[in-house]
């Protein structure tokens, strides 16, 4: 029993390096994990996070970096970018594209909807012009004209009348004759 214990504790204590994660953000941005220490291109202001009782060493100069890097520095920064960057940019360059082309696709649909509603205003004012010019024509001929009451009884317009409509009706076309495309 004795020795099962003891076994399970050399076992535990020989995973707990294992379990030493890094945390920094890329030069894209993007956190990365990982149980290997950052490349030197990146600054100790991005490290986040990292295993207890070790030290990043000092950045190295981004001009020559093998200046000062290590046999071990070299192989750890080639694991690391290696693993996780190249295979994110694709999968990101990809869905960046699909983002892309959704978007163009909203934009043009959104465009598309505006020329739309454009040209049914347009439709509504030629509409409304030559409705108006109609009245104006009637009214000028002379002919007798007859409204509606509130009751729905026909009345004869008096020249009082005839002036106020007149009027109205040469503003609609001052207003939707002179927008006409």
């Amino acid at each position: 029993m004795k020795f099962k214990f003891l076994f399970s504790l050399i076992t535990l204590a020989s995973v707990l390096p294992a379990v030493a994660q890094y945390q920094w953000i890329d030069a894209n941005g993007r956190k990365v994990f990982s149980d290997q220490p950052p490349p030197a291109s990146v600054p100790a202001k991005k490290v986040m996070q990292q295993p207890r009782n070790t030290t990043i060493p000092a950045n190295l100069d981004k001009a020559n970096p093998a200046d000062t890097a290590t046999p071990t520095d070299a192989k750890t920064e080639n694991e690391n970018t290696r693993t996780s960057p190249p295979a994110k940019k694709d999968n990101n360059a990809g869905k960046d594209k699909e983002l892309e082309a959704k978007k163009k696709a909203a934009e043009e649909a959104e465009a598309a909807k505006k020329k739309a509603e454009a040209e049914k205003q347009a439709a509504v004012q030629r509409d409304n012009c030559d409705r108006a010019k109609r009245a104006k024509m009637t009214l000028d001929s002379g002919v007798r004209t007859t409204v509606t009451n509130s009751k729905g009884e026909r009345e004869f317009m008096d020249e009082a009348a005839r002036m106020v409509e007149t009027k109205r009706i040469e503003g609609i076309i001052a207003a939707d004759c002179k927008a006409v495309p």
